[in-house]
């Protein structure tokens, strides 16, 4: 494997232009935020640096990307933007995070025609090493002032924001109010996934559908209800825990366990200080996603995810093992009821709160057994993961201009193109995954597994490299195995045939992702 060159952020230059786009800025109510629970992610990422463009417009200097092995030349680079006069507007992008989601954002943004560079902050291994952006390992995505001072060092004139946290704490608010348009609502307005119970106020208060619930802080008070409702039930903490403060409770003494891990032992500290108990809705989960910019929605493609860690849905929920796209169970008629329904009531009940809504809308909905109609369960405030890996890869619209449409509130008549056919996603994961597991396994033949079939993409979550130049698994969920296909049946064969060439005995994965949409006897006379 060849060895990337490293840089800091300083030590090389980049002639870039700055768009100077403006974003509206909303005077967004302010509100208690003691339901905002911060536990900084740890990105771990190798301090790799190498400039990644769009190939029609970056001039790269021959002294530092022709020949160059594994040491760093004493002069300094230099790297200019081609400043032709394009009568498309073009942007130099930064994504901040450095998951799986990211990596496709990444992948998309770099094929986007208007799009001049990406870079990802701090992002991982694979996205460097993967060319699909220049990673900003040293840059604290935490620290609004260096984000600001970064983008206006390199002239970046779109920001897209991937997780949750750096949304709840604020970073959207100071990046928009320093005049730099930012992909990602304000943190307000990210209350929607930060307190469930001020989402579920919303709901109640403009009339979305959603499972009944009660929202408790005294733990007996919280049992005395479940035993009222009987199970099985569904408990959660209010704040944001990492994908892993719901537990779907099948019994009372499971759902008494959970109540007292939340607001007795503290195990999700501040962010389960408030716990909701909530109906228990039969019937068949799938993602719904709608591009918002403030007053008006767009939706993008369904697409559905496998959320429990064992095949056949068994076992307990992680933050998704896999996805496919489309999703036959949205179909048109549905996605029409999502929309009406439950996303531009949103939109306009945040607008009407004071408090307009600015990114991506991703519903966790319940399409309920009985009445075959859309329930919301949850929003998320950003793109799913991994459903973003099988969007991204089917979307053929330019990404760049159409996150700018939205944070400039301009989405009205903007349309989005798709590749037909379908796209899915395996998650490989460390074992022990949801639960412990070991870090530093070696990954191999990833490279080789790209080529196994076309139309594959390997997208890392948690990699790094060791001294060696080996990848390394660096957290639970850590490669996103992407294929497209003429149909789903061709994707999910490309997808496994590539997940069957890597070589990693400290992972696993997954043998029935999309087993909801194939008939059942495929999977009995493959498997």
């Amino acid at each position: 494997m060849a060895c990337a060159t490293t840089f800091t952020s300083s030590s090389f230059s980049l002639k870039l232009r700055n768009s100077n786009l403006n974003n509206d800025k909303s005077n967004c109510f302010q509100f208690q935020k003691s339901f905002v629970s911060l536990n900084n992610p740890c990105f771990l990422a190798e301090p790799q640096f190498s400039i990644v463009s769009n190939r029609h417009s970056i001039s790269r200097s021959q002294s530092i990307f022709n020949g160059f092995k594994c040491f760093v030349q004493k002069s300094e680079p230099s790297v200019s933007v081609d400043s032709r006069n394009d009568a498309e507007e073009r942007v130099v992008v930064l994504v901040v995070g450095g998951g799986g989601r990211e990596h496709a954002l990444c992948h998309a943004l770099k094929l986007s025609p208007s799009c001049d560079a990406v870079f990802c902050a701090p992002g991982n291994a694979g996205i460097s090493s993967s060319e699909d952006a220049t990673c900003i390992s040293d840059l604290d995505i935490f620290d609004s002032s260096a984000v600001i001072a970064f983008c206006r060092q390199w002239g970046v004139g779109l920001v897209v924001v991937g997780p949750e946290a750096p949304l709840v704490s604020g970073l959207a608010n100071n990046l928009v109010k320093a005049g730099i348009p930012t992909f990602g609502p304000s943190s307000e307005a990210a209350a929607l996934e930060g307190s469930k119970n001020f989402m579920k106020s919303l709901c109640d208060k403009y009339n979305i559908p959603t499972a009944k619930y009660k929202t408790f802080t005294d733990p007996s008070a919280a049992k005395e209800y479940i035993l009222e409702q009987g199970a099985p039930i569904v408990i959660k903490a209010d704040g944001l825990a990492a994908g892993k403060g719901v537990i779907v409770a099948m019994t009372l003494e499971e759902a008494y366990e959970a109540v007292d891990s939340m607001l007795v032992k503290n195990v999700f500290g501040s962010a389960g200080c408030c716990v909701i108990v909530e109906e228990f809705l039969e019937g068949e989960e799938a993602s719904f996603f709608a591009l918002v910019d403030g007053e008006n929605a767009i939706p993008l493609e369904s697409a559905q995810d496998h959320k429990r860690v064992g095949d056949g849905d068994t076992g307990p929920n992680t933050g998704g093992m896999g996805a496919y796209s489309p999703a036959p169970i949205l179909t048109k008629e549905l996605q029409s009821i999502v929309m009406e329904s439950i996303i531009l009531p949103t939109v306009e009940g945040m607008s009407a709160e004071g408090c307009k809504f600015v990114g991506v809308l991703f519903a966790g909905l319940m399409i309920e057994k009985k009445s075959g109609l859309p329930k919301l369960i949850e929003y998320n405030v950003r793109f799913g993961d991994p459903e973003c890996q099988v969007l991204m890869v089917r979307l053929e619209s330019d990404l760049a201009q159409v996150l700018l449409a939205a944070c400039r509130g301009e989405l009205t008549g903007v349309t989005l193109d798709w590749s037909p056919g379908s796209a899915m996603v395996v998650v490989m994961a460390s074992k022990g995954y949801p639960g412990s597991y070991e870090k530093g396994t070696v990954i191999q033949n990833l490279e080789e597994s790209e080529l196994v079939a076309p139309s594959v993409k390997i997208f890392h979550a948690g990699t790094a490299l060791d001294s060696d130049g080996n990848f390394i698994a660096t957290g639970g969920r850590v490669l996103g195995v992407t294929a497209t296909g003429k149909d789903l049946a061709e994707a999910r064969d490309r997808a496994y045939q590539a997940v069957e060439e890597i070589n990693w005995p400290g992972g696993f994965y997954r043998r029935d992702i999309g087993w909801r949409a194939l008939p059942l006897k495929q999977f009995a006379r493959e498997r």
